[in-house]
């Protein structure tokens, strides 16, 4: 055991605490299957010590004025940019992301939230009148207070700057409970915050699973908002156990997301979307993983889908270059193999990939970029989140047929649209079930919120939504008069 790294603490009202009972867990680095460090596994008394700090702490920081709070988010910026380095060490080795693309999308992703919140809060009112004609009646923002933040081990720091930082800007304080099997990034975040001199209370980490502390903050009366990101499945039992309590719950979950190419396609943009579906190794929900294709270009795009499968190299994540690592774990890596296997079994046509290890790997959790042509949405791999690189190509006819088949599936996280017909580009943009709509391979600027519609869950993460997200609205008569 000593060669692993020790992180069983958790930080708790300003400290880092030893858990009240010792419950090992180990991190698996998904590039060599061997664990490399050692966490402990939080229970109820974690959790009660962990939301007594964050509501004792809930009168003073949210009395502190929104100056004051920006300050501290300024300063953790400046920190983070300055531990990048080691945050995209931490991020390789707990889920595989390479190392290149580790430190430009997985760490740059959180500056970009962080300075994007940055911008948003400068020009956010707290109180304001609820319109130019009535100044006698306001609208203030206030905090909703204890804040559980549930985040997924995809894409770590995307979630938990995404929820965190406008948490904290909006005068909450917080508890983050973070992935379990991708834990080392949010003890670098830890150390961020920590180091940024947050009051005590403000924020606070522990590590759990989601049967135990997620249950138990899902539960729990004195939490009074969760913000979750992850399957749609856990999003549904979360929903659930907060019900007796009725606190604020905001889902960030599943995707299946369709890229609809017409043939006056340009053809950057229909590559950009498809290279999309296998970066992260295929784990991101808003992946365009159901590319359905006109009929008239069909056979040239599925043509050039292999391509793009066969260029992109798989290999360890603690290489550089430009490649794509190993999924996170052997379940996942079981579960994808597995929904492969449907894919032949159900006749779609393997054109690119398959099952097992790519040539050349021996060890890892990795998967071969796959492509499925002649897929229909009755199949498996249609409806269901695979979280893996695997593409399903589906021809269609007609716009009415393509629209259709998008909107045939229970999520509605991000559709993708590449035709040059700007009536027909508007027309299914407002037809397409989703929270997000990406046009010609134009990706959605900062200061956008992220979320979805359906099975997706209604979050929206990210600009002045993203902050709203975290407040409650009052409404104030009689102000002037």
């Amino acid at each position: 055991m000593s060669h692993l790294q020790d992180y069983r603490k958790f930080y708790i009202n300003g400290e880092w605490v030893n858990p009240k009972h010792a419950n090992d867990f180990d991190v698996i680095d998904p590039s060599t299957e061997k664990s490399i460090a050692i966490i402990s596994i939080g229970d109820k008394a974690d959790t009660e010590a962990a939301i007594h700090a964050a509501k004792s702490a809930l009168p003073m920081w949210s009395a502190t004025s929104p100056e004051d709070r920006l300050r501290y988010i300024e300063k953790i910026l400046a920190i983070y940019e300055r531990r990048a380095a080691d945050m995209a060490q931490a991020i390789t080795q707990e889920m595989g992301a390479p190392k290149d693309m580790s430190l430009s999308d997985q760490v740059g992703c959180g500056v970009a939230h962080i300075q994007a919140f940055i911008d948003t809060f400068k020009k956010f009112k707290f109180i304001h009148p609820i319109s130019a004609e009535d100044t006698d009646t306001m609208v203030a923002w206030e905090p909703v207070g204890v804040v559980a933040a549930i985040t997924p081990w995809n894409w770590p720091m995307n979630q938990i700057t995404l929820k965190v930082i406008p948490a904290l800007l909006a005068g909450n304080t917080v508890i983050l409970k973070p992935s379990e099997i991708a834990p080392l990034s949010a003890i670098v975040w830890t150390e961020i915050l920590d180091e940024a001199g947050l009051p005590k209370g403000v924020f606070n980490m522990l590590h759990g699973d989601g049967l135990g502390v997620g249950t138990q903050l899902s539960a729990h009366p004195d939490v009074s908002m969760i913000s979750f990101t992850g399957s749609t499945r856990a999003g549904i039992a979360i929903t659930k156990t907060a019900a007796d309590t009725v606190k604020k719950v905001v889902l960030e979950l599943g995707g299946k997301g369709a890229n609809l190419v017409f043939s006056d396609a340009d053809r950057s943009g229909i590559e950009s979307t498809i290279q999309y579906c296998f970066l992260n190794s295929g784990q991101s929900c808003n992946a365009p993983t159901r590319l359905l294709v006109e009929r008239a270009c069909y056979d040239e795009i599925v043509d050039f889908a292999v391509k793009i499968a066969n260029d992109t190299k798989v290999a360890t994540a603690h290489q550089s270059g430009a490649h794509i690592g190993p999924v996170i774990s052997k379940l996942q890596w079981d579960k994808i193999q597995d929904l492969i296997q449907v894919g032949i079994n159900e006749g779609a046509k393997l054109v690119a990939g398959g099952t097992g290890l790519p040539e050349g790997l021996t060890e890892g959790y990795f998967v071969k970029p796959t492509v499925f042509a002649d897929v229909n949405n009755d199949m498996r791999i249609a409806k269901e989140e695979i979280f893996g690189p695997v593409l399903s190509i589906i021809p269609f006819d007609t716009e009415e047929e393509a629209i259709t088949i998008a909107n045939d599936t229970i999520y509605g996280l991000t559709n993708y649209i590449q035709t040059q017909d700007v009536d027909r580009k508007r027309r299914l943009a407002r037809q397409l079930q989703a929270g997000m709509i990406e046009i010609n391979g134009k990706n959605l600027p900062a200061g956008s919120a992220f979320g979805g519609v359906k099975a997706s869950g209604r979050a929206r993460e990210g600009g002045i939504w993203g902050l709203e997200e975290f407040m409650d609205s009052k409404f104030i008569s009689g102000w002037t008069e």
